[in-house]
């Protein structure tokens, strides 16, 4: 849709939105309380695992998922990734070992290896073309709202009624998400019956070539997330913040912010140039992340950081669709996710290495990642890359 006045604000716009608020409130209301709870199993010592096995089930679901959103459909991929939220939460409450609570994980990350993929490809079906950056921008936004009101909440029903009711109703949002989407249509044109060939995926399925470089970006400025996903709730407590979740909620809200800006400015200003910027203040913050003293200076840093993060998504991915043929929407968002599942992983397991439980080496943790920041500026200016 090339009219620049053609509405962006439909019906089906703002229903999947409130999905994808739902969908993310889902597998993220969980995880303030999971480093504790894989203690309490004897697990300690696996904290790195709880987000990179997520996301190396999410990352190599990928070429998967972006497949069968160009082939099946945008629908049934995003069910399925919903599906799974809905029962991984009913089975957390039944494990008592940490292979179970592991293994569970690995298999929770396909949630986020088909929705996502998916839910990008079906707005940039429904969107203008000249609002393309500011639609991506509005999906992140729902995504960091449900990122950002849920920590909070599931931390509050687990210190107020047990860890199995914060597991039920995350069960149950993602059961809601998937409610709303019945109610919308498909927008894939010349849609193909699943069978077992669907799942059939060459080493053309897995990559698109012209999405390599926005890939390469989004996975160094994504290592960020899983150093804040893995070590984060450990310096929430040992600087004193009884709510795990405010932080979750400090870094959420301001991302919130920036990305109903974001990408407006990058569908105004190229997709580079601002992310050139919001690479720069990512590792200033990072370095501020590490510096945090006090409940304060962390919340503080985490608000900065989310508002740096949250002015990368949309212009990263608009960057994606923009460079990559409409046919293989799915194949090159797929890309993207891949590489962000890789940075969020690595991430996680990098700072839990550095980490190592001891609280001296928080800053450690933030200043390695804000350097993989500054190389991902490095890269994009002295690559001379145009978007």
């Amino acid at each position: 849709m090339s009219n620049r006045n053609a509405p962006l604000y439909t019906p089906h716009f703002l229903l999947l939105c409130l999905s994808h608020i739902l969908f993310a409130g889902s597998f993220n209301m969980i995880i303030p309380e999971l480093p504790a709870y894989l203690s309490s199993l004897g697990g300690q010592d696996y904290k790195g695992l709880i987000i990179a096995l997520f996301t190396l089930t999410a990352g190599l679901s990928r070429p998967f998922s972006g497949k069968l959103t160009d082939t099946v459909g945008r629908m049934p991929v995003m069910i399925f990734g919903a599906l799974v939220c809905v029962v991984c939460s009913l089975i957390y409450p039944l494990l008592s070992s940490v292979a179970g609570f592991l293994l569970l994980r690995l298999f929770h990350g396909f949630s986020t290896g088909f929705k996502p993929t998916a839910s990008s490809a079906y707005v940039a079906d429904i969107a203008p073309y000249y609002r393309r950056g500011e639609a991506m921008g509005v999906l992140g936004v729902s995504m960091n709202i449900g990122s950002s009101i849920s920590p909070p909440l599931g931390s509050w029903l687990a210190n107020t009624f047990s860890l199995d009711i914060m597991f039920y109703a995350s069960s149950g949002l993602a059961l809601c998400s998937i409610v709303i989407l019945l109610g919308l249509d498909e927008t894939l044109q010349d849609k193909q019956r699943f069978g077992l060939q669907s799942l059939s995926v060459s080493r053309h399925d897995i990559i698109e070539p012209r999405a390599l470089a926005p890939a390469l970006v989004i996975a160094l400025s994504y290592l960020s997330f899983g150093v804040i996903l893995t070590i984060v709730p450990d310096q929430s407590a040992y600087l004193g913040m009884a709510n795990k979740g405010f932080f979750f909620t400090s870094f959420t809200a301001l991302s919130v912010v920036s990305r109903l800006v974001a990408g407006r400015l990058s569908d105004r200003f190229g997709r580079v140039p601002v992310l050139k910027v919001a690479l720069l203040l990512s590792a200033f913050s990072l370095v501020l992340m590490g510096q945090a003293q006090t409940p304060a200076m962390l919340l503080a840093a985490s608000g900065f950081l989310g508002f740096s993060t949250g002015i990368v998504g949309p212009a990263a991915f608009a960057w994606v669709v923009d460079r990559s043929p409409d046919e293989h929407r799915g194949r090159a968002l797929a890309t993207a996710y891949i590489a962000l599942e890789i940075g969020i992983g690595a991430g996680a397991l990098g700072s839990a290495w550095l980490y190592d439980n001891n609280a001296a080496n928080f800053p450690l943790a933030f200043y390695w990642t804000a350097g993989m920041a500054l190389a991902a500026l490095a890269y994009v200016q002295l690559a001379r890359l145009k978007g």
